[in-house]
Formats: structure tokens, C-alpha cells, sequence
């Protein structure tokens, strides 16, 4: 799969470029290594064409081991539309009492009509094996979609309770300046786009474009490249040989001392702050190196395991690492010197591939992506000033772009971000959707972009010199009638009565689309087309989502070069304990910044103080998330960290000390 990726990496940057397909495929791939994976592909191609419910057949016994004890333990609730759903498990849990096997004729089939010509055998009689499968993968999709929903159940409640009522959400949707009727938003829509798609054609064809081309009715986007100057390059070398050599333990203490991020760890039960700040900044250390507790202890002069393990119970929580890292966010874009490289509204997220150290159900999923090892992603959210101000653990195979808005809405810091950057992964017209009327301009950098259509309103007649270029019509009337449920969805998701991944999934998962999902996807056509038409005809915002986007696989390299112990590999079991990894990495890298960014300004001044030019526009090319004067590993003196904590001097060089 790794290979078939970067063959079709390697073919799409050949056409933007327009080199030569082949000699770009040979280069990157090569033609032997391709034809060596042909018996392999064959195989794949082979085990394509069966349908899932066959292959899970052979997973039956390990459905057995659990599936029964579920339907005993939960009592399902549904409306009318899904009352056949139940009569399906009302009648698997009665031969599961009984231990009857076979099925009567008039067995209900809830699935889709598809699996019933597969559950049914030529004799006509029913596959119990397969009927059973095929009932429990539709009550996955119901649970998912909150079509069947279990009482009092905090994850799988019915769809609507995730809701504000309309007149709840009515005056949440108005301060979003989102008018009430369809009609109202249809109207002002589709006059900007009939005349931002006018103007385009009108651009395109006097060829006006800065780096695109249309050509045999096919856009062509020069790619931008990242260029840094000669100038750029030594500044951030001759700041990077100032820094002072400090130890990670000494950086957390100081760091701590100036934020008061240990504040937000309070005590479980007496809400109290920890007492022992060296234990708990060796508890954090310990999740954010993969270290683990008993390690940090044997490694660690000041500290005992008993004391890290009983901080971790009492002190460690999600919502105490989201609290810290407000803090430690809020205190680092106080600081003059972040203005450099942004003002904090803009930002971007990206996912980080972490290996697990086991296979199973706590092990993590494949993505071809990243090769054929188990693991999870950590899905990281980024500000112009560097700072990463969100994380959530997601499946390593799980699409990215439901958890987009979740740090956008959820982050709980002083930014206020108004222009979001994501890869191609990132993207849905679902989420072009909620960003447009959450009040965010979405721009996610598009490997796809030249295979994209633009979606008008009008007729697509009305636009003849671009017709190749465009889609389908927008469906208006499915806007309309969903324009009520639209706005609940995002006035609860506004007032952060539902995170919007909750409510992106559960759309996602019914097995024919839902009405509103429907409306949704409709309204994102027309934000993505707008979008589009804004990357066309405009290169700053190329250039902007791309260096957005970099920032992101900077902080990527300093995550590596942290998460070390166990070779990297996640080794947890539960979710919460993978999150408290994910928040602790993220805590950390987020002191670094801080602490990068007060020194990084110390040395700057000290250059302006001895006549050195250190224009900000130069800076702006700097980063605060370098690591080389940082020693992660080694014996962690706590006490004695303690006992330095303070400003350290910049590391001059001995005739820069004397003057």
C-alpha cells in the first residue's frame, strides 16, 4: 500500500508539474521495485470483491465470546423507523436463551437488502451464522448513528437528545450573524458565488492567475515552495548558539515558576494544589516521555515511585492537563516576543502516527500510511505563534476530519482563531460547513484540488467557459427543509453542549444518508467553492496554509525526539491512560515553546544591544520549537532543579560575556 500511495504521489505531482509521468514514477518509485509488488496487488484485488459481511464470517467465534453478555447486559430503545432492528435482537436473544439454532422463515432482516440475498442460501433457508453477524454490524451502525440508543448511556443516546432545542439555540445561531430562513442565506450566497464564479471564468480566461494554469480542461496549481533566505538561516543559527544548556527538569521548574501551570493539577478530592511540585512535574515527564512511573522513579534523585504513583491517582486528570495547558498557552501568546511569528489567529492541526506495542483491541489500528504496524494518532492543534493548544488520541485509521472542530471550539485558551489550515485529510465539505457558520475560514492545502468540482447554484449553462470545471447544482430545497435542524446543530455545537466529532460521526454512520447529513454536505459545496476560488485567485493564502502547515511538521520532529523510551511505542491499554500520554507530550513541547521564546528574545535584544540588525521579518523565520540545548535524558535531578529554577544566563561566547 505504501508503495501504491507514492505511485499515485509520485503520478498527481507529475501532472501539476507537467514532467513526464514515467520518468517521475521510475525517480520516486521505481519501475522493477512496482512490477515486484504486482503478485501482491493480484492478491488484494482477489480479496476486494468478496463483501465484508463474508470475510467477518470467519471472525464468528470471536463474536460469540462477547456479543451475547451484550445483548443480555443493555436494554435497546428505538423509534418507529428501527422497530425491525429490534425484533432482530429481541429474537437473537431468545435463541441465545434457548440455545436454538435455527432461524424461522420470517426472520426480521433490519440490514441492507444486499446481506439478505447473502444471508439467505439458494434452498432458501437462513444463514444463522451470517444473520447474526450481519444483525450486530446493524446495530453498530444504529448505535452510531443514535437511530437505536441505550437509556441513560452517556455515548449512544438517542440523536436528538445531543441537541438544543430551537429556542436554545435560536439566539446562540443569531450573535453567529446566521439568518433564520434558508431563503435569507441562499439568497446572499448565491449572488457572492454567481459572481465570484464570473469573475474567475473571466480571470482564467485572460490567463491572469498567478500560477495556475488551464489547460485541455484541467487546472494546473504550481505548487509553493518554502524558500527561506541566506540571512533567515544565519539569524536562526547565531540565536540557536545562544541559548543556555539547560536540562528538561530545570526547564519544567523554571517554566513552572514563571506560568503557574501546576496550578490546574489539583487534588481529586480537596481540589487543593500538589504540595510535592517535584513529583508531579516527574509525573508529567513521565507521560510525556513514555517513560512510564516506575521508570521516572528509578531514574529520578528526589522522588519516590509510592509519591508518583499515588500524584498520578490523585493529581492527573484530563480536564487538570487541559486546564495546565491554557495556562501555559495563555502566558506564552501574553509574551511580546510570540508576536513574531503570528498573533494567534490563525493555526493548524495535523495527525502524529504512534506505533503500539501490541495488537488486539488496545493496540491501535492499521493505516496503510504508515505501514502495516498497529498504532494510534495523535491529533495536534497548532497556533501561528507555535504553540500547540489541543491534542486527542483518534484510531489510527479514523478519517481526521471530524476532530478539526473540536480543537477549534474546545481549546479553552485567549486565542481567537480565525483561519484554520489542515491536509487533504483534514477536509470534508462537512466541515467547510460548520467552520463557515462557526465564524472560521477553513483552508485545508488539497493533494486532490485539479479532481475537485465547483458547485454553483445557478445553471451550470450560466457559466459556459468553465462548464469542464464544474459539478452538480446545489440542491437548495434539501437546505431549506433541513435549515431548522441545521442551526440546532450548530448553536449546541457553539455552546459546546456536544463536541462536533460526536456529531460528524453519528451522521456519518447511517447506512443511508440522513436528511440533515444531506443538507450538511450541501452547504460545504458552497463554502468549499468558495474556498476554491479564493486559493485560485489567491497565492498569499497558498503561501500562508503552507507554512501554516509546516509549522505543524516541525513540532512533529520534537515530539519524536521526546517520545523516546519504549522505542515510541504506545503500550497502554485504555484510552484515558493513551490521552494522559498525548496531553502529557503536549503539555510538554508547549514548555518548551514558552521557554524557546523568552530566551530566543533575550538574544535577540543582546544582538540589537551590540548594533546587530535583527529585523522582525527575519525572525518571522525563526522557530521557538528547537531542542538541541535540551537534554531529555540522563539521571532527573528533581532537588537540585528545584534549587536552580530561575533566568539563566545566554550562552555567549567568552569576549560577548566580558563586554
Amino acid at each position: 500500500m505504501l508503495i501504491f500511495r507514492r505511485t499515485i504521489d509520485a503520478l498527481t505531482d507529475a501532472v501539476d508539474t507537467g514532467e513526464d509521468p514515467m520518468e517521475a514514477l521510475d525517480a520516486s518509485v521505481g519501475w522493477n521495485t512496482l512490477l515486484k509488488a504486482r503478485p501482491e496487488v493480484a492478491t488484494i484485488a482477489e480479496t476486494a470483491n468478496l463483501d465484508p459481511l463474508t470475510v467477518a464470517a470467519d471472525r464468528y467465534a470471536t463474536l460469540r465470546k462477547f456479543a451475547p453478555d451484550l445483548l443480555e447486559a443493555l436494554q435497546f430503545r428505538a423509534g418507529k423507523g428501527s422497530a425491525k432492528t429490534i425484533a432482530a435482537i429481541e429474537m437473537l436473544r431468545d435463541l441465545n436463551r434457548s440455545g436454538k439454532r435455527d432461524l424461522p422463515a420470517d426472520a426480521p432482516m433490519p440490514f441492507r437488502k444486499e446481506w439478505r440475498k447473502i444471508v439467505v442460501g439458494d434452498d432458501g433457508k437462513i444463514n444463522r451464522r451470517l444473520w447474526e453477524i450481519a444483525t450486530i454490524a446493524h446495530l453498530r451502525n444504529k448505535l452510531r448513528s443514535g437511530d437505536v440508543w441505550v437509556e441513560r448511556s452517556a455515548g449512544y443516546r438517542r440523536f436528538d437528545s445531543y441537541l438544543l432545542s430551537e429556542p436554545q439555540a435560536k439566539p446562540i445561531v443569531s450573535a453567529l450573524g446566521l439568518p433564520p430562513t434558508a431563503g435569507e442565506w441562499l439568497e446572499q450566497r448565491g449572488r457572492e458565488l454567481d459572481w465570484r464564479l464570473k469573475k474567475f471564468a473571466q480571470r482564467l480566461k485572460r490567463d491572469a492567475l498567478e500560477g495556475v494554469r488551464y489547460r485541455d480542461d484541467r487546472l494546473q496549481i504550481s505548487p509553493v515552495r518554502t524558500i527561506a533566505t541566506p540571512d533567515a538561516e544565519a539569524l536562526a543559527d547565531r540565536l540557536d548558539a545562544m541559548m543556555p544548556r539547560i536540562r528538561i527538569t530545570e526547564l519544567l521548574h523554571e517554566v513552572a515558576q514563571e506560568t503557574g501551570f501546576l496550578a490546574a493539577f489539583t487534588n481529586l478530592r480537596t481540589g487543593e494544589p500538589c504540595p510535592n511540585e517535584n513529583a508531579l512535574l516527574a509525573t508529567i515527564l513521565a507521560d510525556a516521555t513514555n517513560l512510564g512511573l516506575s521508570r521516572m522513579a528509578a531514574a529520578s534523585q528526589g522522588v519516590t515511585r509510592d509519591q508518583l504513583l499515588w500524584t498520578h491517582d490523585a493529581y492527573i486528570r484530563d480536564d487538570s492537563y487541559r486546564a495546565a495547558l491554557a495556562l501555559l498557552i495563555n502566558a506564552h501568546h501574553r509574551l511580546p516576543f510570540s508576536r513574531v511569528w503570528g498573533d494567534g489567529t490563525t493555526s493548524s492541526s495535523d495527525g502524529q502516527f504512534f506505533r503500539a506495542a501490541k495488537r488486539g483491541a488496545s493496540g491501535g489500528d492499521i493505516n496503510a500510511r504508515y505501514g502495516v504496524d498497529h498504532g494510534f494518532s495523535f491529533y495536534t492543534h497548532n497556533s501561528d505563534q507555535r504553540a500547540p493548544y489541543h491534542v486527542k488520541v483518534i484510531s489510527a485509521a479514523t478519517h481526521e476530519a471530524p476532530y478539526v472542530l473540536d480543537g477549534l471550539t474546545s481549546h479553552g485558551t485567549d486565542l481567537r482563531i480565525v483561519e484554520h489550515y489542515t491536509d487533504t485529510g483534514g477536509a470534508t465539505d462537512h466541515v467547510f460547513a460548520l467552520c463557515a457558520m462557526l465564524g472560521f475560514r477553513f483552508c485545508p492545502r488539497l493533494r486532490d484540488f485539479p479532481d475537485r468540482r465547483l458547485a454553483p447554484i445557478a445553471p451550470v449553462t450560466a457559466y459556459p467557459s468553465i462548464t469542464p470545471l464544474l459539478g452538480k447544482r446545489i440542491r437548495t430545497d434539501i437546505i431549506g427543509e433541513q435549515w431548522e435542524d441545521v442551526l440546532r446543530l450548530v448553536g449546541s455545537i457553539k455552546a459546546g453542549h456536544v463536541a462536533p466529532s460526536v456529531m460528524l460521526r453519528k451522521l456519518a454512520a447511517y447506512e443511508r444518508q440522513n436528511q440533515l447529513d444531506v443538507a450538511l454536505q450541501e452547504i460545504g459545496k458552497i463554502e468549499r467553492t468558495l474556498f476554491m476560488l479564493d486559493w485560485l485567485e489567491n497565492p498569499d493564502l497558498r503561501r500562508r496554509c503552507h507554512a501554516g502547515l509546516n509549522n505543524s511538521e516541525q513540532r512533529h520532529a520534537l515530539t519524536q525526539a521526546i517520545y523516546t523510551f519504549r522505542q515510541g511505542r504506545i503500550i497502554d491499554r485504555s484510552h484515558e491512560a493513551q490521552q494522559y500520554r498525548a496531553s502529557g507530550l503536549n503539555l510538554l513541547v508547549a514548555a518548551i515553546v514558552y521557554w524557546n521564546t523568552i530566551y530566543m528574545d533575550a538574544a535577540a535584544q543582546h544582538l540589537r544591544s551590540t548594533s546587530v540588525a535583527v529585523p522582525d521579518d527575519l525572525l518571522a523565520h525563526t522557530s521557538p520549537v528547537g531542542w538541541e540545548h535540551i537534554a531529555f535524558s540522563g539521571d532527573f535531578l528533581w532537588d537540585r532543579a528545584a534549587a536552580s529554577a530561575g533566568r539563566k544566563a545566554l550562552n555567549l561566547p567568552p569576549d560577548s560575556r566580558a563586554a
